[in-house]
Order: structure tokens, then C-alpha cells, then sequence
């Protein structure tokens, strides 16, 4: 990281507590939750066999179709908003993968069904290679990962 990038980064370690202040005890407590979910998912990523990781994720090349209560939706969406953020503040990567664990992770606690998608496509800046994507759908919303996965090609999924 440039020296820019380090003050920028500082400058917005400042706001932090305000954002904190802002937020309901619930909203705090997915934050933290997804936080540590976050940790153990990428430790699991880099550690793990990736057919230990993906048996925690649910029944393979199943997908849900089950109607989602309105509650549950909103808990649901709750969840993916506090994943997405608790991955901009992780010092290491959270990337999809890790992602779409810790939210699938936390929505089977609540008993809200949800899909885990793994997808992948060619890479364009090297053809060569494949770029690979996870993401966690529940009822018709994307909660994680939801930019551009309709450009990869499902090749695996958990529910």
C-alpha cells in the first residue's frame, strides 16, 4: 500500500467509532459475528481441504427454492450487509469464497435457507487462465458476491 493509500485508510479508521454509534445492538452483533465468521472462513480456505470446507456449506448440487418469509428476508438481507461490510475492515483477504461461507454459515443458525453458488469463467485478461466466483442467494436476492456473477458458469452449488 502507497503512502496515500495508508493515510486514506487511517483517515477512515477515524469515522469508524460514529459508524459504530449509528448502528443497532442487532446490526452490532451481526458485525461481530460476521467479523470472526470471516476469520474462520479464510482460515478454513488456506488450511482446509476445500471438500471438508464445502460439506459445512450444505448438500452439494442442491439448490433451495423454499419461499422465504418476509422476517426472514430482512434478517437475511441484514446478514449480507453485515458480511459485505465486515469484509471491508478484515486485515486479511475476504474475498467471495470466504464471503459467501460465513453468510451461509450464519443464515443456517438461523434456519433461513439459502443457496451457496460456485461459479467460474474465463479470465479476459488472460485467456489462458479461469477466474473463479462464489455467491449466497436466498429466496430471489443475491446476498453476497452479486456483482457480475451472472458472467460465470455455475459449477457447483450447496444448500
Amino acid at each position: 500500500m502507497g503512502e496515500a493509500g495508508k493515510i486514506s485508510w487511517l483517515g477512515s479508521l477515524r469515522a469508524v467509532p460514529a459508524k459504530w454509534r449509528r448502528r443497532s445492538r442487532a446490526e452490532r452483533a451481526l458485525l461481530l459475528e460476521a467479523f470472526i465468521l470471516l476469520g474462520v472462513a479464510r482460515a478454513g480456505v488456506l488450511l482446509l481441504p476445500m471438500r471438508w470446507l464445502t460439506r459445512s456449506l450444505g448438500r452439494h448440487m442442491q439448490e433451495d427454492q423454499s419461499r422465504v418469509a418476509p422476517a426472514c428476508m430482512r434478517t437475511a438481507r441484514m446478514v449480507g450487509g453485515a458480511v459485505r461490510s465486515a469484509a471491508g475492515w478484515t486485515p486479511w483477504g475476504s474475498v467471495c469464497l470466504p464471503q459467501a461461507a460465513a453468510a451461509k454459515w450464519m443464515l443456517k443458525r438461523r434456519n433461513i435457507p439459502a443457496t451457496v453458488y460456485l461459479g467460474v469463467m474465463k479470465d479476459e485478461s488472460r485467456p489462458e487462465k479461469l477466474a473463479a466466483h462464489a455467491w449466497v442467494r436466498c429466496g430471489e436476492f443475491i446476498l453476497t458476491g452479486a456483482k457480475d456473477h451472472q458472467q460465470y458458469t455455475v459449477v457447483s452449488k450447496f444448500s
